[in-house]
């Protein structure tokens, strides 16, 4: 083969890459509708995996995955089965005595199962409980566990050398212009320009903004227009095209390669929100291209109003932070804020340290962050008479008081079996991390209380069939809900846990910003000029997503680099890189690179206010008003859909609302009857709709 026959190849190969691609989403679309067949099969009470396999074209095992009460007697795990070192506790730990069996109605049914600290127990016969029932065997997914013994012990430490400290250095302010790519309005300042745009391209803006204001700004936020998507048709996934329009070619400039403190450098591909980093060739001036979406929905605001907001939210923030800057995006901008309040004095005056990576990789792989489920029948009727939305007003902010701090101690199912009740729900109700084996009542009726992992990467459903057992990981505060529900206790066996002494990392950040909240709601509800009432409602959305995604950041997911090779130089693509796009010019990449060092990697907390939100999705107290909200104080069969702060419902609710975090708000209310949504697509349709209709109804 000479060039011209390798390079001829080589344009081949990448048109049955491109079809690969195409052929791909089709599959996966085709997969999901073969999969739910299945599942209407598996509904026939004389279905078998065995029949179904073949119509399939799948092998009994991957029917009983889709379908796991298709499970032949001979794919059922034996309980005496040997225990091995590394054993999953769901399948191979032994059933343990039932000791809620005699149990008066209303007592807690918690057990502290021994299993993987007597691996000689494993070949016990099985007591004849509900949990003695083994779960079956194609598991579609497994959570990490502990290893045992000191190799697990030593995952209980710190980093060394790596703490949360405060800065001791004050961030520089950007400037920044506001620009609307659908009308081309700028506004710089107090100023208000009209450009030509063009198709929008990167090349075009830049062009345009830098002729009208030559010098010194250094930020573009894109207020509406969504430039990125404009070639979206030509490409199989959204990310293709936003991948294609950040590394099309722009003569004179050249992807980021930071500066300064600022190591944020290449662009950021993100099918809604990206970010686009850009440097002059001479290197001399720095410009990024984002999205003001990562902050709020602007539903068409003018360029001038949101940058009000943004003005808004800075005298807001300075009111508690002398040295307040905005930066890139919420979530920058909430760490920044969090590292100037670390105390000066006292036991963190050093830095709060940061986990061993063991436990931040286990503690990425077992905690999820919000409860999304939508519900369907025959669990909720075909035609719903109303669908009801409350949403939880700035709900992360409730559940910031408390949180882990401390060398954290591993808690084994025999330590734990030594205690007394008192200090097993005194653990429960503190910070601490769990993995439990989960028995569901056989009365039970409503939703499901506790995550399971689903097929799928980082995937959570919530069984609720009463009988239903299975192995997951959860934190203390839903551990405490599943005990002491209002409507009857789960059985819960406690395998392992992380255990962190209760401490308020977070309480002085969450605080300003919650009071910076009240002031600029506040605001918008008494301003007199419709304008800046508007802008101050931006502004307060603003700090949400601050606190939001603030708290999402500490979570420090597994680092991904993304990078962009020359067409021309394929070979040069890391051996181990996913590619992502590619166009004419330029092929996009990322490959993982595992836990940066990064010092405000805290997922520790993340996960501790993501369980109590869960939690409080379920129930929640209002001590002023002596009652409860949540999704259990709702009649059995009501629930629609959960969406991470928000319940859909069949039936509105007399709950409180007094304008504080936590609180459920009524969002939307649709009169029926309305077909049950079957998709989160129909789901969405039916909240939009709601909303409009209880808006357009409050109107004076």
């Amino acid at each position: 083969m000479d060039a011209q026959s390798y390079n001829a190849a080589l344009a081949e190969l990448r048109t049955v890459r491109d079809a690969i691609k195409k052929a791909r989403a089709e599959l996966s679309k085709l997969e999901a509708d073969r999969n739910k067949r299945i599942t209407q099969l598996a509904a026939y009470d004389k279905a078998k995996a065995e029949r179904i396999a073949p119509a399939a074209g799948l092998s009994v095992t991957d029917v009983v995955a889709v379908a796991p009460a298709l499970a032949p007697d001979s794919l059922a795990v034996p309980v005496s089965e040997p225990h091995t070192q590394t054993p999953n506790p769901e399948v191979l730990a032994p059933a343990s005595v039932d000791e809620t069996a005699h149990q008066p109605q209303g007592s807690v049914a918690l057990v502290a199962s021994a299993a993987r600290a007597q691996p000689s127990a494993a070949a016990a016969p099985a007591e004849p409980s509900d949990s003695a029932t083994p779960p079956p065997a194609s598991e579609a997914r497994s959570l990490a566990s502990i290893p045992e013994g000191a190799t697990g012990d030593n995952w209980f430490t710190h980093t060394q050398g790596l703490a949360s400290t405060r800065p001791n250095f004050t961030q520089q302010a950007r400037s920044t212009v506001f620009l609307d790519t659908t009308t081309g309005v700028l506004v710089h300042r107090q100023q208000t320009h009209h450009l030509d745009l063009g198709n929008a391209t990167a090349a075009n803006i830049l062009t345009a903004v830098f002729h009208t204001i030559p010098e010194g700004v250094e930020r573009i936020y894109i207020t509406a227009g969504d430039p990125w998507h404009r070639d979206a048709d030509r490409y199989p996934y959204l990310r293709d095209a936003v991948a294609a329009w950040l590394n099309a070619p722009i003569p004179g400039w050249r992807t980021d390669t930071g500066r300064g403190r600022d190591r944020m450098a290449g662009h950021f591909v993100h099918a809604r929100n990206p970010v686009g980093r850009y440097q002059r060739e001479n290197g001399e001036q720095h410009v990024e291209i984002r999205s003001v979406g990562e902050w709020f929905d602007t539903h068409g605001d003018d360029p001038a109003v949101i940058r009000d907001a943004f003005v808004l939210l800075w005298q807001a923030l300075r009111r508690h932070w002398s040295d307040a800057v905005i930066m890139g995006s919420p979530s920058q901008t909430g760490r920044d804020l969090w590292t100037r309040t670390i105390p000066t004095r006292g036991q963190y005056a050093e830095g709060f340290p940061v986990l061993s990576e063991e436990l931040r990789g286990l503690l990425h792989a077992t905690a999820g962050q919000g409860r999304n489920e939508l519900i369907t029948p025959p669990r909720v009727p075909e035609q719903l008479p109303q669908l009801v939305e409350y949403d939880r007003t700035f709900a992360y902010a409730k559940h910031t008081w408390k949180s882990p701090v401390g060398t954290p101690r591993r808690i084994t199912a025999t330590t734990f079996a030594s205690w007394s009740e008192k200090e097993q729900m005194r653990a429960l109700y503190g910070c601490g991390h769990w993995q439990v084996r989960v028995t569901v009542p056989d009365t039970w009726n409503h939703v499901g209380l506790l995550p399971a992992p689903a097929p799928g990467d980082r995937a959570w459903h919530y069984p609720a069939e009463p009988g239903t057992t299975f192995t997951t990981w959860a934190g203390g505060p839903e551990i405490h809900t599943a005990l002491t529900n209002p409507i009857t206790p789960w059985k819960i066996e406690i395998l392992d846990g992380i255990l962190w002494e209760d401490g308020k990392p977070l309480d002085d950040w969450a605080k300003k910003l919650k009071e910076t909240w009240t002031n600029l709601t506040a605001q918008a509800h008494f301003q007199g000029d419709p304008q800046q009432a508007r802008a101050a409602h931006l502004a307060s959305r603003a700090v949400r997503s601050i606190l939001l995604y603030g708290i999402g950041a500490f979570a420090q997911r597994p680092r991904m680099v993304t990078g962009t090779t020359p067409r021309t130089a394929e070979r040069d693509v890391p051996a181990d890189a996913e590619i992502i796009a590619f166009d004419d010019e330029h092929i996009t990449w990322h490959k993982p690179t595992g836990f940066s060092r990064d010092p405000n990697a805290h997922p520790e907390w993340a996960a501790a206010i993501w369980s109590a939100a869960r939690a409080a999705l379920l129930t929640q107290r209002h001590r002023d008003d002596d009652t409860y909200a949540g999704a259990l104080h709702t009649e059995p069969g009501t629930v629609v859909a959960f969406r991470t702060d928000a319940l859909y419902l069949t039936q509105p609710q007399n709950w409180p609302y007094h304008h504080q975090p936590g609180d459920y708000l009524l969002r939307g209310h649709l009169t029926g009857p309305l077909p049950a949504p079957t998709s989160e697509e129909k789901l969405l349709t039916l909240r939009d709709a709601g909303r409009t209709v209880l808006t357009t109804s409050q109107e004076p």
